[in-house]
């Protein structure tokens, strides 16, 4: 199959990049950080998560970052909800898109929200109906797809089963995520092509960790399938707290100057993600995992 000539970055650096990081961020911090993330030529930025403050106290300040950033009409901002209150937080707050997250692995569902897979797919499905009634898309998240920290592996049946159920629900994409990083790009292209037989690929989006350092193979096989949506976080940040072991996203940067090289058109400029990455490693007080803008910084 040839190689989509465009692909969409979507940026999860503020929610998913942010939520596992200890060093404080201010609210004035994560809206400049979006700000600029806007001007980088970006068409969707994921700028927070409605969840509970006790489990998630870096974005406590959900509604004041939301409300502040400036939106450009071009770009989307969605916004991860757990449950119909922090749904309800999220409209209140004037969110126009939001996530919604499970699990393709039954501990991991367990110890990251609590409940079983059924139960989270029946407390999606309620987000999802009280969203569409208010003409807002959902778009779904589905952990542990190439593998679990406590299961070891997870078969791609099990993946396909729970991706149609969200796909059937109304959510407009499922991101497949291999949460721990440790898919590699047989499994990968093998998971997409079961998953394509219940939902169609421009319907899907890839979201790898890089803890083995597979993540840009792992996209390279994706995009011979046929994805075309690639979420990813500046500088490599995030990780997974309910994740032991599980390595940092794959960097947008990196992402990009892969996709540059095969001629996928982006949008995005890579000399500007660079300077948000320095802007925000800066306020971390770490350095960068992106490969791509360490070399470029050091030539």
């Amino acid at each position: 199959m040839p190689l989509p000539k465009k692909v969409t970055l979507l940026e999860v650096g503020p929610r998913d990049g942010l939520q596992n990081e200890s060093t404080p961020v201010s609210t004035e911090q994560k809206i400049e950080f979006i700000n600029r993330l806007s001007k980088t030529g970006l068409s969707v930025i994921e700028a927070s998560s409605f969840v509970s403050p006790k489990w998630v106290p870096q974005l406590a300040d959900n509604t004041e970052v939301f409300q502040a950033i400036q939106k450009e009409p071009n770009i989307d901002y969605p916004v991860l909800v757990p449950n119909e209150k922090g749904f309800d937080a999220a409209v209140a707050a004037g969110v126009k898109t939001i996530s919604v997250f499970t699990a393709a692995s039954e501990t991991f569902s367990q110890k990251n929200t609590n409940c079983s897979i059924e139960e989270s797919l029946l407390r999606i499905e309620q987000i999802t109906k009280k969203a569409h009634a208010k003409n807002i898309p959902v778009r779904a998240y589905v952990s542990c797809v190439l593998g679990c920290p406590y299961e070891g592996d997870i078969t791609i049946e099990q993946v396909a089963t729970v991706a149609d159920r969200l796909f059937k629900m109304g959510c407009y994409e499922i991101s497949l995520g291999d949460t721990i990083g440790v898919g590699t790009p047989q499994k990968a292209l093998a998971l997409i092509q079961a998953v394509n037989q219940h939902i169609p690929t421009e319907k899907l989006a890839v979201h790898f960790h890089d803890t083995y350092g597979q993540a840009l193979a792992n996209i390279y096989a994706c995009l011979q399938a046929g994805i075309q949506k690639i979420d990813c976080s500046l500088g490599g940040l995030g990780g997974c707290p309910y994740a032991p072991g599980a390595g940092g996203n794959v960097a947008t940067q990196d992402v990009l100057y892969l996709l540059n090289g095969l001629g996928i058109e982006t949008g995005v400029n890579l000399t500007a993600l660079n300077e948000v990455d320095r802007f925000i490693m800066g306020i971390l007080k770490r350095s960068t995992r992106s490969k791509v803008a360490m070399a470029m910084r050091a030539s």
